[in-house]
């Protein structure tokens, strides 16, 4: 990546940190007990996949039985494309509604170790119970940061600053590209 891109590339992960972190404020969190939980996040991603097809993404399919379900997921064996302008509107439009984990995407080696020493930053400044990250999963996934506690990544003294520090460091390693 060149110099010139670098900071595009970290303002990509900044907002990408932004969207997550304000996806996952409104998730109930997970417990040990499923029911409720599992079925509360059933019912919020089935809103979600209605928002958006009336969004302009008419094939976007409902989840499972479980209700969960990632982009990943989703656009992999259909024709969905994520870079048309219906889809990134819909998306910005039902962001309220995206269930927790929805935008993780499977990196490679390279990538996941990056996002463990991103995992490890962040505990270093200032979230000492950030996750490591899973292979498939979302960088950052609030339903799984204990501080949040069901209230979001910014609700956490020091996640902003961290989060800052810790993208400048490690962009371009995650593979992080500017628009």
């Amino acid at each position: 990546m060149s110099r010139a891109r670098r900071p595009l590339a970290a303002l990509g992960l900044i907002a990408m940190v932004a969207l997550i972190s304000a996806c996952g404020s409104s998730a109930p969190a997970e417990t040990g007990s499923g029911g409720n939980n599992s079925a509360a996040n059933a019912q919020q991603a089935v809103r979600f996949a209605e928002c958006m097809r009336n969004n302009g993404v008419s094939d976007f399919p409902d989840p499972g039985a479980s209700g969960k379900f990632t982009i990943d997921g989703i656009v992999n064996g259909s024709s969905l494309n994520l870079s048309t302008p219906a889809f990134k509107q819909a998306m910005s439009a039902c962001k309220d509604l995206e269930p927790a984990g929805f935008t993780g995407t499977k990196r490679s080696s390279q990538e996941q170790q990056a996002a463990l020493k991103f995992a490890k930053c962040m505990r270093e400044n200032g979230v000492p119970d950030f996750p490591d990250p899973p292979p498939n999963g979302p960088l950052i996934d609030t339903s799984r940061i204990p501080s949040a506690a069901g209230r979001g990544a910014r609700s956490i003294p020091g996640f902003p600053a961290a989060a800052s520090k810790c993208t400048a460091i490690y962009s371009g390693e995650l593979g992080v590209r500017g628009q």
